[in-house]
């Protein structure tokens, strides 16, 4: 899928992304919704539940960015060079979340960005420098990274797992 350059693009790449993904998570077997493996020693959960903190963390720059002040981006102490050292540190505060939770904050999360989304013209999403929050970039170009790319990459991940789970399971 082309990366999007409307609004319409957008949100169509962020839903048809998110069925994917959703797709792929319903082929998991329920007992290996938790094991390590699908990105390192991250689960299917670990996944979810980091596309959540993404999320947020879009939710959270385009709110103060709303406001005329820059936010802290990637996350406050983080520069997104340290993006490993942010993602290690989502994961250890979601590790422990149940997986009902971690799936439920998900679908409220991308429902909220696509709100967001929603609330900007086309100029004002993929404009570059349209924000000071922004830089060099466009508003858009970050809901696309936190949404459609982002659960294409974990589709891919989860797609991948299930198979290497399934050939395991025909192996023993």
């Amino acid at each position: 899928m082309a990366r999007p350059t409307t609004k319409t693009e957008l949100i169509e790449a962020a839903n048809t992304e998110f069925d994917r993904l959703r797709q792929a998570v319903a082929n998991v077997e329920a007992q290996d919704r938790e094991l390590p493996g699908a990105c390192d020693d991250w689960s299917v959960k670990d996944l979810l539940a980091h596309l959540h903190a993404w999320h947020e963390l879009a939710l959270g720059w385009e709110a103060i960015g709303r406001t005329g002040e820059v936010p802290a981006v990637p996350a406050e102490g983080y520069t997104f060079a340290e993006t490993p050292k942010l993602n290690a540190a989502i994961h250890k505060r979601t590790a422990q979340d149940r997986w009902d939770d971690v799936e439920r904050r998900l679908r409220a999360s991308h429902d909220a960005v696509l709100a967001a989304i929603d609330g900007y013209t086309n100029a004002e999403l993929f404009t570059k420098k349209q924000f000071a929050w922004t830089r060099s970039t466009s508003v858009g170009a970050y809901f696309v990274s936190a949404t459609s790319s982002h659960y294409a990459w974990a589709s891919k991940l989860v797609r991948k797992w299930t198979k290497l789970q399934a050939s395991a399971r025909r192996s023993d």
